[in-house]
């Protein structure tokens, strides 16, 4: 299963004050990747405008996590059209965006069609999911020997 994801346009839906923001992107993405985490499915992000080097860091190296943005001159629109159209494959194909010309484009070559607003709960849904499975992941940590023979020291003095 794989999902192709109209960055821009979930932004707006998630973030509508703040879409513009670096800083929505990057949570953004950090959603996505914990998403495809638990999906084990390939999530490919295509946001508009310029790179952002810090992101690209970050999350290029992985394998079922892909980023992209335009060449300078494109848009993301033109990116996601075209892997629309790489897909040989669409019945596990899933494109992410509220644009009509978008919807209507996958629709056209067979690829489901999800709303930013039915990924959004999708999407939450999973996170808790993950949320819920990892929350006793957490090892318990123990004191080390000086922490110890700190302590110790502490109550021995209280003892005296």
């Amino acid at each position: 299963m794989a999902y192709l994801i109209d960055g821009s346009n979930l932004l707006g839906f998630l973030f509508p004050d703040a879409f513009r923001e670096s800083a929505s992107k990057h949570s953004l993405a950090a959603r996505l990747a914990l998403f495809q985490k638990q999906k084990r499915s390939k999530v490919i992000l295509i946001f508009d405008g310029p790179p952002d080097a810090n992101l690209e860091r970050r999350y290029l190296p992985r394998p079922k996590f892909v980023l992209r943005f335009p060449e300078p001159g494109d848009d993301a629109d033109e990116i996601i059209k075209e892997m629309i159209d790489k897909q040989t494959d669409t019945r596990r194909f899933f494109v992410v965006s509220s644009d009509r010309e978008i919807k209507e484009y996958a629709r056209a070559h067979r690829a489901k069609i999800l709303s930013c607003e039915a990924f959004a709960k999708e999407m939450k849904k999973t996170l808790k999911e993950y949320r819920n499975t990892h929350k006793n992941d957490k090892k318990p940590e123990f004191p080390t020997p000086f922490e110890v023979r700190q302590w110790e020291e502490i109550f021995r003095e209280k003892d005296d």
